[in-house]
């Protein structure tokens, strides 16, 4: 259909569904009834010839057809509320709410230093922080249902934009009395006793390299390296996962109580020494590196507030005293 026939209002209705998955949410957001929004919907899949959403078990589900409309549609949309409200971002006076996804190592890290750097100079900017376990990353972005996410991410399509926070490398811990903690650490030694290791997505999906692909994301799943490269030809070294959990909080205790061993990042492991009484124990290889990025959509990039809070994440993460 020539866009000069089609009703813009069909568009805002289609991008609230999309991001709702709900008529009765949609209408809330819109402030009309939830009838208009079925008619509205209605309308829109006449015009386009297709379902665009249909009833699931989570909610309102996109076609294969609206979920290619969704990036064109919210970023033209985005355009022109741009183009008809831009001003300038003053950030002691914004009222403004910025959604981020992240796994509970980055807001550990990253969350402290950001609130410290921001609450005195934007009061009224809040934040809410959604679990980055099993999701479809790029939908989310694309759908507008998070700003920000941040992890370990390798290829990434175009219109994701990414900085890099800092860069952080694997440290294995035990508890304090481990047999490991005594003596000289081999790899083989390590293979003696069982792993926990922290598994991001909910399941047991994982590349050989440690990054599962969604959508053109490659997103680090495991940091447990030892269990990835197992298999030694030679040596027939096999590592044993006895337990995975889906958060790095998780791991602390379990190694109190147990001899097993994990592999944190270095930065968690420090404070898992501090706090809970572990080892950290000399690595017998050359550890693993990894950044640590925050990823958005391109165009977050014409809104103002959002570049401020890339800056100042970027900036507070870059300042060692903070």
């Amino acid at each position: 259909m020539p866009i000069r026939r089609l009703d813009l209002n069909l568009l805002r209705v289609f991008e609230a569904v999309m991001q709702h998955r709900s008529v009765i949410g949609a209408s809330k957001e819109l402030r009309v009834t939830p009838s208009a929004v079925s008619h509205a919907l209605a309308r829109l899949r006449q015009a386009l010839d297709d379902d665009l959403f249909i009833p699931g078990d989570s909610g309102m589900e996109p076609t294969a057809r609206a979920l290619q409309l969704s990036p064109g549609i919210a970023d033209g949309l985005g355009r022109i509320a741009d183009a008809m409200s831009r001003k300038a971002f003053v950030p002691s006076e914004a009222v403004r709410t910025f959604r981020i996804a992240a796994t509970d190592y980055g807001a550990v890290i990253v969350l402290p230093r950001v609130v410290a750097r921001i609450s005195a100079v934007a009061p009224q900017i809040d934040l809410r922080v959604f679990p980055l376990n099993r999701m479809d990353v790029v939908r989310q972005l694309d759908d507008g249902r998070v700003d920000f996410v941040i992890g370990w991410f390798a290829d990434l399509p175009d219109r994701v934009r990414h900085a890099t926070l800092f860069q952080d490398a694997e440290a294995v811990v035990v508890r304090r009395d481990h047999p490991l903690a005594a003596g000289p650490l081999t790899r083989e030694r390590l293979f003696e006793f069982p792993h926990v290791v922290v598994e991001l997505t909910g399941s047991e999906d994982m590349a050989t390299d440690g990054f599962i692909d969604e959508r053109g994301v490659s997103r680090r799943v495991w940091v447990e390296r030892l269990i990835l490269e197992a298999a030694d030809g030679e040596k027939g070294l096999t590592g044993r996962v006895a337990i995975s959990v889906p958060h790095y909080a998780a791991v602390p205790p379990l190694l109190q109580v147990s001899d097993m061993v994990a592999t944190l990042p270095s930065l968690l492991a420090a404070r898992a020494v501090e706090q809970f009484g572990l080892v950290k124990l000399d690595l017998p290889y050359e550890p693993l590196r990894a950044n640590l990025d925050m990823i958005w959509h391109q165009r977050a990039e014409r809104d103002l507030g959002a570049c401020w809070l890339i800056q100042q994440i970027a900036a507070a993460m870059a300042d060692p005293a903070s």
